[in-house]
Order: C-alpha cells, then structure tokens, then sequence
C-alpha cells in the first residue's frame, strides 16, 4: 500500500506540481487549497507526509500546522513547509521537518528532503526508535 501525502497550497500550479512529483515517487497524493480544507481531510485520510503553503486563505500553512501537531494521530505526521525565499525567515515554521522555498528548483529540494526523511526514520528504527 503506497505512502499517502496531502499536499495543501492555493496556488494550483505549485499544487499540482508537487503532487505529480510526489506520485513519480510512489505516493498516493491528496490535495487541499488551505489550511482548513486540509483538516477536513485528515479526519477521512491518514496521512504519511504533509506538504504545506504558509500564506493561504481561511487558515494559514502555521494555523494547519498548529490543528496538526495538536491532535495525538496527526502530531507525528513529517511536514515540508513551502515558501518564497524572499519571505522564508518569517513564514519557515520551526515546527517543519523541512523547508522548501518556491523560488528555487522546488523538485530538487523536495527530492533531498524526502531522502533525508528517509535517512533519519532508517537510523531511528536501527536504534530502536
């Protein structure tokens, strides 16, 4: 059964974009247009991976965030938070597992974090994690 990603972003190019990329890897991908979308589908949909936008209407990327990792069946979920460069300071959530920026090669990026995710849950389980 595939690993199953939400990815949630309004922009419907950024959207897509990682969402076909996602499914390249093997994923089973769901999408929102915000923040508050989102957690009416993680109450239908367990998710293995979050993609998320910081700056969207109704609910924000950080207001998500905060409704996912306050709930003990989402809290673990890994996150990838994506944002403009211009504003990455501010909008990065220290809450994320990892954060991407739009205006850089966005596949790149989130190839290496999914690689990474990877290699840190492949230590924690040889140490027993």
């Amino acid at each position: 059964m595939p690993k199953v990603a939400l990815v949630v972003d309004d922009s419907m190019l950024i959207r897509y974009s990682i969402c076909r990329f996602l499914e390249s890897r093997g994923f089973a991908v769901e999408a929102a247009v915000n923040g508050a979308e989102a957690v009416e589908l993680l109450a239908r949909v367990q998710a293995d991976l979050v993609v998320t936008d910081m700056r969207m209407p109704k609910m924000s990327g950080s207001e998500f965030i905060t409704a996912l990792k306050g709930k003990e069946e989402t809290s673990r979920i890994p996150v990838i938070v994506v944002t403009s460069k211009a504003n990455g300071s501010c909008e990065a959530d220290e809450r994320a597992d990892f954060v991407i920026y739009k205006d850089i090669d966005v596949e790149t990026q989130l190839d290496a974090a999914l690689v990474a995710m990877a290699e840190n849950k492949s230590r924690g389980q040889a140490n027993g994690k």
